[in-house]
């Protein structure tokens, strides 16, 4: 799946739950186009018609424009009549019935990398609660986005750092950080495909340690594992797998015992031996 069209996904899955969390019964949006100021509509969500697709919205115009040029949410009571934005959409906005519109960026490292709508098809103001819930799920877009970015960047730094045989100290400190940050990544990853990869180049930053001895471990324990090796404290590693301190040391005595050990150093060392962690 390529960058595009897992960005598209993302936004898909935000406008559904946009919808679910407000009630709003439209919700639409898209990616800005790579290299130009203007945020291209391809996914749509409880519309009537096609009008809003595939509409190009440029930086400063309209609604969504307003809110890619100023980088915040922005919002109009009955779009057609507003006096707060420029009026080139209309046509499309009206054929869809819509009044009340909301449209929020998606912000990722200080630049707007798309927009989400939320919109009614009467003349009233949009809570404060629809506003909110927009502003999460552009979030939520927002983390997975530089989720995916930072796991591209490590499985790069894996797939060319990694090379036969042991590599010096500081080396091998960087791949076993690597390694962790994979882990942690991985289940943050909605794209199966990309997730699979980073799975696979964990394989490889294992491969140059021979195992002493076999132990079937949890894909959790191994993550949790990989937390304490790099010097988590429990809830670090809690905070970084998306899971609760309780769960993280249930995971952690699961896997001592199956490594025979007896306190965390002595885990994160027979994981090592037997091949699961670099």
């Amino acid at each position: 799946m390529s960058a595009e069209a897992s960005g598209a996904a993302e936004i898909r899955g935000a406008l559904v739950r946009l919808r679910r969390a407000t009630g709003l019964p439209v919700a639409f949006g898209g990616l800005v186009e790579p290299g130009v100021p203007r945020v291209r509509i391809s996914e749509l969500s409880g519309t009537a018609t096609r009008a809003l697709s595939a509409l190009a919205v440029t930086a400063g115009n309209g609604l969504g424009g307003k809110a890619v040029a100023l980088a915040r949410p922005c919002a109009v009571t009955d779009y057609s009549l507003s006096r707060q934005i420029s009026h080139e959409y209309d046509a499309a906005v009206a054929a869809e019935g819509l009044r009340a519109v909301l449209a929020v960026p998606v912000v990722v490292r200080r630049r707007v990398r798309g927009v989400l709508y939320g919109a009614l098809r009467t003349a009233q103001p949009l809570g404060d609660r629809a506003l909110a819930a927009a502003v999460q799920a552009a979030r939520d877009v927002e983390q997975a986005f530089v989720a995916r970015e930072e796991a591209r960047d490590l499985l790069t730094a894996a797939r060319t750092g990694t090379a036969p045989g042991r590599p010096a100290n500081a080396a091998w400190e960087q791949v076993r950080e690597a390694h962790a940050a994979l882990r942690a990544l991985a289940p943050r990853i909605a794209d199966p495909r990309l997730r699979a990869e980073l799975l696979d180049a964990c394989g490889l930053l294992t491969a140059a340690a021979a195992p002493a001895q076999r132990v079937n471990l949890a894909p959790r324990e191994v993550d949790v594992l990989a937390c304490v090796a790099s010097g988590a404290t429990n809830r670090a590693a809690a905070a970084r797998l998306g899971l609760r301190p309780e769960t993280v040391k249930a995971y952690l005595r699961s896997a001592m015992r199956k490594l025979n050990a007896h306190t965390r150093g002595e885990a994160v060392v027979a994981a090592r031996r037997a091949g699961v962690l670099p």
